[in-house]
């Protein structure tokens, strides 16, 4: 059985609205999240020895292989479809520093903003998590991400979208994050994002010989859930420092009336399809009972 045309004419429609009012709900949007308490984690790499419990702990909790390679300075190692968190060494200004690397939850994530079926989805408790049973596939988030974080499982049979959860299962349930709770240096501190910050503070002005005055997440890509703090510049330890301040999806602000047609209709005529074959799915199941 082909398309149901009706269903798929009137999600396109749907869908190409939904886009026009996202300026409008953008504004609203915004609001609500800055009136939202996010929870997250501050990174302290002056204490971080690299000993990659965080890398193990994440694995077991999730059911993921566990780590390839040691952290070393001079090797890059990256978050894939199997890893969510990496630990890299650099030979800085000051010696060996090591750096974690995952997801940072941004305030206002870029990911969440370009997914159109809401798989992607900023939690009230400051995790971004996804959920397959909205994803279409369209792989959009990946693109979008400034921190090249989400992974797809290409050679999968039923692949996923891959990338830390800041163990959302074991939030909504009172608990915390397996790599800040099993941190033997104490390098990863859990809690409120103001209570993060005001850490930060109070560690880089009690301590000033040991940290540069920034905590990189604070303002970067609109504020992220994971901070940190250095004893060097971070562009030593590899972290992108020409993100901006801005969030990206502010950026688009506008967007929709300055480009192309055919760049504004290809979303909605993707969603169109995905909720159109989803729908004509659901109905022939529902004759075969």
């Amino acid at each position: 059985m082909g398309l149901d045309r009706r269903n798929f004419l009137k999600t396109v429609g749907v869908a190409g609205i939904t886009l026009f009012a996202a300026d409008v709900m953008g504004s609203s949007d915004k609001k609500k999240k800055e009136n939202t308490e996010f929870r997250g984690m501050l990174y302290d790499s002056t204490r971080c020895v690299g000993c990659q419990t965080c890398e193990t702990v994440c694995a077991e909790t999730h059911g993921l292989p566990p780590p390839i390679g040691e952290p070393k300075s001079g090797i890059i190692r990256k978050t894939d479809e199997k890893h969510n968190t990496v630990i890299n060494c650099f030979n800085t200004s000051k010696g060996d520093v090591y750096i974690k690397n995952q997801c940072m939850h941004c305030n206002d994530p870029a990911c969440v903003a370009a997914c159109l079926t809401k798989a992607m989805y900023k939690t009230k408790e400051g995790a971004v998590i996804w959920r397959g049973d909205k994803c279409m596939g369209c792989r959009y988030c990946m693109v979008s991400c400034p921190f090249d974080i989400p992974k797809f499982e290409y050679f999968s049979s039923n692949p996923k979208i891959q990338k830390c959860t800041m163990c959302f299962e074991k939030l909504v349930k009172g608990g915390i994050p397996s790599c800040a709770e099993n941190c033997p240096a104490e390098a990863i501190k859990f809690g409120t994002r103001r209570e993060l910050l005001a850490e930060a503070r109070k560690r880089i002005v009690e301590n000033p010989g040991v940290y540069v005055d920034e905590i990189y997440g604070d303002h970067t890509a609109g504020g992220t859930g994971f901070l940190y703090l250095s004893p060097v510049p971070f562009k030593e330890l590899g972290m992108n420092t020409k993100i901006q301040n801005k969030s990206y999806p502010e950026l688009s602000t506008g967007f929709l009336f300055s480009v192309p047609t055919v760049f504004v209709l290809l979303p909605p005529l993707l969603l169109g399809i995905y909720e159109a074959t989803k729908n004509n799915q659901s109905y022939e199941n529902n004759e075969n009972e």
